[in-house]
């Protein structure tokens, strides 16, 4: 199971790593302990739409593309098989999925192009997800994690 508060935590994570600035930077622009932002990115909170949108503000991003950022994450999580639901009988055409089995579970990684995601299936019923921007050079070389 993939818990939005973790996808929502990574997300603004990368944001504002993107823009090198500091939780203390955004928390202060935001309003919001900087405690409470870290466990906000970390995914141990949940925002509220209130206070996530004042951290989008914070850091000059519009809720919709953060929201769809996370949508779009998620979507490329439920293409791989087994991880949101259960593998099907008939295929589906779903993106580009490279698997592999570590020490720590099975690894997943899938790509539609814009977005990549890494999904460790620790256990049946826990499941961590990584999401990332992928940038222009990296297009040809996501996937063979």
């Amino acid at each position: 199971m993939v818990l939005l508060r973790r996808v929502i935590g990574d997300a603004l994570r990368a944001r504002r790593q993107g823009q090198h600035r500091t939780l203390r930077e955004v928390s202060s622009a935001a309003n919001v302990s900087l405690g409470y932002l870290s466990e906000i990115e970390r995914g141990h909170k949940e925002p509220s739409s209130e206070l996530l949108a004042a951290i989008c503000d914070a850091l000059g991003a519009r809720l919709s593309e953060l929201l769809r950022e996370v949508s779009d994450t998620v979507a490329l999580a439920e293409q791989m098989p087994g991880v949101l639901v259960p593998v099907q009988d008939e295929p589906v055409e779903t993106a580009p999925v490279v698997a592999r089995t570590t020490n720590r579970g099975v690894r997943q990684v899938s790509s539609d192009g814009k977005v990549a995601v890494s999904v460790r299936q620790d256990s049946p019923l826990k499941a961590t997800l990584r999401s990332s921007r992928v940038r222009p050079a990296d297009r040809d070389v996501v996937c063979a994690a």
